[in-house]
């Protein structure tokens, strides 16, 4: 199987929601499971993963707002609005509840969409990404390798026009254990995607929304920690440990779960023990 070939049975669709239209791909049968790509990739990233958890599940896998091939809207980048989009797609799929699989930004849409509907979320996996606003936010925006949260605007955009794959590159390296385990396969894929109108435009304002979704996240947490049951997972080379000592912040059931021998991209660098313990957490019945 090609790394981005999801399994013969799904389907790929287009779902108008909240302003925007989300391209989805979803199929299997049983117990729904959301997965949630972040920057650098799209939902192309879960097709081992979801080759799993079809076996046993409903799998559905959006690309998020501005990114793969969902619509490049002009707004609405914050994660609470982006939450809405995710709860739209539940809704056209007419799935009321389901787990949440999520790395990088699509924990923080993720999160958003859970604080936003507490009894549509079962089991929630946050992978080797901060939410802002939320525990050691302001401390983990100090680190000199994350200078891309403050990096955006037209000229910003005209600088990478044209020079995606180089500025990709600088991330897919940086964190990562060992960049070979990237693939040039995946490099190319994601670059042609991340070279489309508007795409670069989507990327940069994901992280300019981070200031307000720092306040509507300060919201949520004034309501309560999450209840459901949490996996928070770091990279071994990555946030490692820090995930769960972030997520205790924002929930009050949480798991720690470490993946060895890799960085921030998790189904790159070790895709074997990221779906085991990503199972095994969604197997267990309490």
């Amino acid at each position: 199987m090609e790394a981005f070939s999801f399994p013969s049975e799904f389907r790929t669709r287009d779902i108008a929601t909240n302003g925007t239209t989300i391209h989805v791909r979803s199929g299997g049968a049983g117990p729904a499971v959301l997965l949630l790509h972040g920057y650098g990739e799209t939902g192309d990233m879960w097709a081992p993963m979801a080759v799993e958890l079809a076996r046993d599940h409903s799998v559905v896998v959006p690309d998020l707002r501005g990114m793969g091939l969902s619509s490049k809207p002009a707004g609405g980048f914050d994660k609470k609005t982006q939450g809405g989009d995710i709860a739209g797609v539940l809704d056209e799929l007419k799935i009321e509840r389901a787990d949440l699989v999520t790395h990088d930004i699509g924990n923080m849409v993720g999160y958003a969409f859970a604080a936003q509907n507490p009894d549509r979320v079962r089991r929630f996996v946050l992978i080797d990404a901060p939410l802002p606003g939320v525990g050691p936010w302001e401390e983990i925006l100090k680190n000199p390798l994350l200078w891309h949260f403050r990096f955006g605007g037209p000229d910003m955009e005209r600088l990478v026009a044209g020079r995606e794959r180089i500025y990709l590159d600088r991330f897919w390296n940086e964190f990562s254990a060992n960049p070979a385990r990237f693939s040039e396969a995946a490099r190319t894929h994601y670059s042609k995607l991340y070279a489309m109108p508007g795409a670069m435009h989507s990327g940069f304002m994901q992280f300019a929304a981070f200031d307000q979704d720092a306040i509507d996240n300060q919201q949520f947490l004034a309501k309560g920690r999450l209840a459901m049951p949490v996996l928070a997972i770091g990279g071994e080379k990555s946030f490692g440990a820090t995930m769960a000592k972030i997520m205790s912040f924002a929930a009050s059931n949480v798991r720690e779960g470490v993946i060895p021998d890799s960085g921030h991209w998790i189904m790159e660098e070790n895709p074997a023990a990221t779906i085991s313990m990503v199972r095994n957490f969604l197997d267990e019945k309490t």
